[in-house]
């Protein structure tokens, strides 16, 4: 791990770890000799050597750091052909999948004795953060107004951030379950043995399977991802939540109170894959409907397999039980609807009522699913009077059932599988996820103006922001809607206009649920907003009839540069000011939702800048709404990593200003976040509890009054920020050369043919300019050099120049860090990225710039900013060493750094061969697998790609 005085300290053996962590040098020591022994059966001969050589020679490099052990290294390296390097760079690669696995078992075997032993549970548990409640003086009366306000409610996204295939996700996990049975001291002997025989041969199609794809990934690809992790861990994992938190309040607050507390079903998974077209010309309205037909065949089959457990369950008889009335009506009720259809079906079952409903319900859960898989096959939709219209009848089904159980005392069953099935149907309803759709504001202002061109005559552009706003709301209104020719309208337009007939389309095909927010990228103006408001109401979907207002479409506009944060007062302000908006809010019942961009503005003004000016929109959006008796809800789009809003979701949320997020809480989640966190059931369980929890605790402000934030700490941040923002942008904007860094002492240029995503990675093809690349690639490419800057770069100058000559000054920064969530967090992400950048590494990535001079001036200022930052940092946390109180985290980084090392150097010489064979004479260019490969490779190492 780097420190202000040693940027590469020798790394400690691939065992080593933290002192009492004997359990987790053992799991790794396990799974890398049976890694070893694959190797050496599998693999090229030598490459296990080979490894072990370049490890060796890597650590001697840090132990002097000379140009001869350098030259050491580079020639082992130089001495492999492609074909043998790719397979060195692959066994990399598997070490670092085999460490996560032995780190995310080790931690996961530390919470279930944790769970054993009683009392709080592991900090943030259900158990611990109710305990905490209680001990503060919340009752059960105020956890219930608690409750009935929260809603979690995390976004699966389709950003291209995952380096890994499918395929090899599930070889991992196979292993993940397997090792986790080898690690349980209960199992010995022969069963032992078994159970390493079959680690290893799980390895070993793990070595067999390639890493990289062949092909690019579509937007049905990236679908068919998502969907993977439910009924992988996610349906069990969302049952157990609900569970959890149930049994926890039952411990904490006692039965008798528990029983006078309603815990309402509060998680909701959204998505925007095949909804999110910003940027992505593959999402086309074809693509939305397919999203969401997959979605619910998905969870439709899910209800199906619970059914029939349920069936085998209930299997009481006539005469032993006294069922409900209302139930046995239900019962007779369908049997009246269905008739003969089902009396093949019933007919086993006549003498067990619960049974009997459950095969009904089934037939009509099969008709359900069956009207989808039509749709999916392209045949032309029929109603179906038998299948059930939606998941409420589903709902009133299993409440009778449930109602009746209880009522004969059976209390203890209704509260087992038929229950979990009632909590996922309130979670999951017949869409899965509720679908965001996304679209940039300039693809709304060109459509409208075409639109009122058409049907008014006016000529939309020149008009300005207060003649916009009025002409749009009058146009909402009016009677019958705008009269025009769609085929006049430009292509665009009406392409623009699909998406809205979609929309409406699907509604009415599976569920008024089915679509979350409109999401518009780039808001400038209120008049955006009002645009999509427009052209929801050419398909029906917003308007007025008859004096009255409807509107069936909630808009979320995302503010997402340094810019745009900075208005977004005056913004939200004419919005809700405008009493056409103000109705069809109304109208919909639901509160305002405000999206808030930390990729593109932490690309654009650097990390405090984007940071604070994030912190400041969220009190402004909240106070602007409360002003005007508007509940809003913030959506938070952070990536995987710092530079994009990443970071353990926990503390997250407790870093979010006091009384903003008022019980509800949305943020997105993608590629590698959504693979370590749902890959594996029990891991997805600790994360959902770790949200809920922190969103409990941020949401304390409902029922009890909290402290504020202090006006001083305000000023300080904004000096901060101003400060760090001019430095960030004096780097990335005005430092000569700094583009071209970019592109050549990054593989920037080269992540795209990892084929892990379907939207480009440049807003503009052949546009190198800071706006054109995406955040997402920004991210990867600095994290793939080590230069991780974009999270920490503008930090250590801010200090400096604010502290210079004033010690006092320094001790306001210490009490800010220890007192305010928020800045802690800030430099606790901070430390995070100081630790993964590595500076003597960097200068590999420099020397491939074609200006060497240049290079080595950006590296110069990168590597100036980055000891400035560890030095304050550090002194700000009054600590020797980075991640000194996350000490499990530094010492996984450090695990990780005897091997990161030999494949930077890899890399930067294959980025070297590849361009040189380009500039070559054409045809298949052999070093670029290997290349690659080693970005897989360096992403698996450092958990993070963008």
């Amino acid at each position: 791990m780097n420190t202000a005085t040693s940027q590469h300290p020798a790394p400690e053996p691939p065992t080593a770890t933290l002192p009492d962590d004997k359990e987790l040098r053992r799991s790794i020591l396990l799974l890398s000799s049976v890694l070893t022994r694959v190797l050496k059966t599998q693999a090229r001969p030598g490459i296990a050597a080979t490894v072990d050589q370049l490890q060796r020679r890597f650590a001697a490099l840090l132990r002097d750091g000379g140009p001869a052990r350098r030259r050491q290294l580079l020639e082992t390296i130089e001495t492999l052909d492609p074909e043998t390097l790719g397979e060195v760079v692959r066994a990399f690669n598997r070490y670092f999948s085999l460490l996560n696995i032995a780190e995310e078992s080790h931690y996961l075997r530390q919470r279930r004795r944790q769970a054993e032993r009683g009392g709080h549970y592991w900090p943030g548990s259900f158990h611990d953060t109710l305990l905490n409640f209680k001990q503060s003086g919340v009752g059960v009366d105020q956890l219930q107004v608690l409750l009935d306000e929260l809603l979690y409610l995390p976004v699966l996204t389709a950003h291209p951030t995952e380096a890994k295939r499918r395929t090899v996700k599930g070889a991992l996990r196979e292993v993940f379950l397997t090792h986790d049975a080898v690690a349980d001291n209960r199992v010995k002997g022969s069963f032992r043995r078994e159970a390493i025989e079959r680690l290893q041969s799980q390895i070993h199609v793990l070595w067999k399977t390639d890493e990289v794809r062949a092909h690019s990934m579509g937007v049905a690809d990236e679908i068919e991802a998502g969907l993977f992790y439910f009924p992988l861990s996610l349906f069990q994992a969302t049952a157990r939540v609900y569970r959890n938190f149930e049994r926890s309040l039952v411990d904490v607050y006692g039965e008798a109170a528990a029983r006078r507390v309603r815990v309402p079903s509060f998680l909701r998974f959204g998505s925007w894959i095949g909804g999110d077209r910003d940027g992505n010309p593959n999402v086309t309205p074809e693509t939305t409907a397919l999203a969401l037909r997959r979605q619910a065949e998905a969870i439709l089959r899910e209800y199906l397999r619970r059914l029939d457990e349920l069936r085998g369950q209930l299997s009481h008889s006539q005469g032993f039980c006294e069922f409900s009335a209302a139930f046995l009506n239900s019962l007779a009720t369908d049997r009246g609807e269905l008739g003969p259809a089902v009396a093949a079906l019933e007919r086993p079952y006549l003498q067990e009522p619960y049974r009997h409903k459950l095969s009904l319900m089934r037939y009509r859960m099969e008709r359900s699913l069956a009207r989808v898989e039509r749709a999916l096959a392209g045949e032309a939709d029929a109603a179906d009077g038998l299948a059930y219209p939606g998941v409420a009848e589903f709902l009133a089904d299993l409440r009778l059932i449930d109602e009746s159980l209880r009522g004969h005392g059976d209390e203890s069953i209704a509260n087992l599988e038929l229950h979990d099935l009632i909590r996922l149907a309130e979670t999951f309803g017949f869409h899965l996820m509720q679908l965001d759709v996304r679209q940039e504001s300039g693809r709304h202002t060109a459509a409208v103006a075409d639109i009122l061109k058409a049907a008014l005559g006016v000529d939309y552009p020149a008009l300005d922001e207060a003649e916009r706003l009025h002409l749009l709301g009058e146009a909402i209104a009016a009677p019958g809607g705008l009269v025009y020719n769609r085929a006049d309208l430009a292509t665009a337009t009406r392409e623009t206009l699909e998406v809205f007939d979609v929309m409406a389309r699907m509604r009415r095909e599976i569920g008024p649920d089915c679509f979350g927010r409109y999401v518009i990228s780039m808001t400038h103006a209120a008049s955006h907003i009002m645009e999509v408001m427009l052209l929801a109401a050419q398909s029906g979907l917003a308007g007025r009839l008859a004096g009255h207002w409807h509107c069936h479409l909630g808009v979320s506009p995302l503010f997402e540069t340094i810019e745009d944060l900075n208005h977004i007062e005056a913004v939200l302000t004419r919005l809700f000011d405008t009493p056409a908006y103000r109705e069809l809010l109304r109208v919909s019942g639901e509160r305002q939702e405000v999206m808030l961009g930390y990729s593109d503005s932490c690309k654009d003004g650097g990390i405090l800048a984007s940071a604070w000016g994030l912190y400041r929109a969220q009190r402004q959006v909240i106070d602007l709404a409360a002003a005007r008796g508007l509940k809003c809800r913030l959506f938070h789009g952070r990536g995987g990593t710092v530079g994009r809003g990443g970071g353990p979701t926990h503390e997250a949320i407790l870093a979010q200003p006091p009384n903003t997020v008022l019980g509800q809480i949305k943020f997105t989640e993608q590629g590698e976040v959504l693979f370590y966190r749902y890959n594996n059931m029990e891991t997805a369980i600790y994360e959902l509890t770790m949200g809920a929890t922190g969103l409990l605790k941020a949401s304390v402000g409902l029922i009890q009054p909290g402290p504020g934030d202090r006006a001083e700490d305000w000023a300080v941040m904004g000096e901060l920020a101003r400060i760090g923002e001019h430095s960030y942008r004096e780097l990335t904007e005005r430092t000569e050369g700094f583009l071209d860094y970019f592109y050549e002492a990054t593989p920037v240029g080269d992540i795209g043919q990892l084929n892990i995503g379907s939207r480009p990675s440049h807003r503009k093809k052949q546009d190198r300019s800071k706006n054109s690349v995406r955040a997402i690639a920004w991210v990867f490419a600095w994290a793939q050099a080590r230069q991780t800057f974009p999270a920490w770069y503008g930090i250590g100058g801010a200090v400096s120049t604010w502290c210079a000559g004033k010690p006092e000054r320094l001790e306001t920064l210490r009490r800010m860090y220890r007192d305010w969530p928020f800045f802690r967090n800030l430099l606790g992400n901070a430390q995070m990225a100081l630790g993964k950048s590595d500076m003597e590494l960097a200068k590999e990535y420099a020397g491939l710039c074609v200006d060497h001079l240049a290079g080595k001036r950006v590296l110069g200022l990168i590597e100036s900013e980055y000891r400035r930052g560890v030095e304050w940092v550090l002194d700000i946390a009054q600590s020797d060493r980075l991640m000194a109180e996350n000490p499990a985290l530094a010492a996984s980084l450090r695990r990780r750094d005897g091997f990161l090392g030999p494949l930077n150097y890899i890399q930067a010489w294959l980025l070297r061969r590849v361009r040189e064979a380009d500039a070559e004479a054409g045809g298949d260019n052999p070093w670029r697998k290997p290349l690659l490969r080693t970005i897989n490779a360096i992403a698996a190492g450092m958990r993070n790609t963008g």
